[in-house]
């Protein structure tokens, strides 16, 4: 039995390019289903803390700019505002379903800070216990670059920040690919996906190819930090496709779906 079986509580982390179109604007259909079937774990019993990025690419495709900006403060301000743009889908989307949600912005500091950390656990620990779903983001409107040592830089990493600092059983990552390919798939029609890794080593990291796409900064190279950190603490990492938000089912009963990552303590 996997981890995500016996989980309780798992921290599910969505990124850009799952909740928008190539435009920025936000993929409506996508956003609804995922919300339905966070909702629904979270009826069976599951306490989910969901982990979002985008606030800076929903920014930019509000403002209808057409690209990412290059300067902190632009991006600052989108940031800004592709937040209110994001709690309003979640929100609406979430309510639709049961379900209430709750934003928690964090930064780098804060989590560095065992007295501002351990204030944060306390608040999503009391949200779960009256069924609220914890909307978890970097705060990017202050967490800029210039703030070296403050700055977590990516949600990946951040998610298994919160996973481990929550003491969640499972991490899962959704991406724009479903899972760690042996060769990169978007090129070769060939590549195999690896089911399961037992792991992380250079051969393993030497897949992760370049970074993401251009309406986030992450990539499969963040998603595998992600996943290192928390399979050293103990958390069962998987990496599935955004684009199929119902393989969260699969992936809490047992079944094969995207990348497992097995924690040090799974081990056979």
């Amino acid at each position: 039995m996997s981890l995500a079986q016996q989980s309780k509580r798992i921290v599910i982390k969505v990124g850009t390019s799952t909740i928008t179109h190539e435009n920025g604007k936000p993929n409506i259909r996508r956003i609804d289903l995922l919300c339905r079937v966070i909702s629904d774990l979270g009826n069976s019993g599951r306490e989910i803390i969901f982990v979002t990025s985008g606030a800076i690419g929903m920014g930019v495709g509000k403002l209808g700019l057409p690209e990412r900006p290059v300067t902190i403060p632009q991006r600052q301000a989108c940031a800004a505002i592709g937040q209110c743009e994001l709690m309003f889908l979640y929100d609406k989307f979430f309510s639709e379903y049961g379900r209430n949600t709750a934003q928690v912005l964090l930064t780098g500091d804060i989590i560095e800070n065992d007295k501002q950390r351990a204030n944060v656990v306390e608040c999503i620990n009391a949200l779960l216990a009256m069924n609220i779903i914890p909307v978890v983001n970097e705060n990017d409107t202050v967490a800029i670059d210039e703030l070296a040592g403050h700055n977590i830089g990516d949600n990946d990493n951040l998610s298994a920040i919160v996973a481990q600092m929550t003491g969640a059983g499972s991490l899962i990552l959704l991406t724009d690919i479903d899972g760690l390919y042996d060769t990169d798939p978007r090129s070769n029609d060939d590549a195999v996906r690896l089911p399961v890794v037992l792991s992380i080593d250079d051969s393993i990291r030497a897949l992760a190819g370049g970074t993401g796409s251009t309406r986030g900064t992450g990539g499969m190279i963040t998603k595998l930090s992600a996943a290192e950190r928390a399979c050293a603490a103990g958390i069962d990492t998987y990496i599935a496709s955004g684009e199929n938000p119902a393989c969260l089912y699969d992936i809490v009963e047992g079944k094969s779906a995207g990348t497992h990552f097995v924690a040090k303590r799974n081990k056979q």
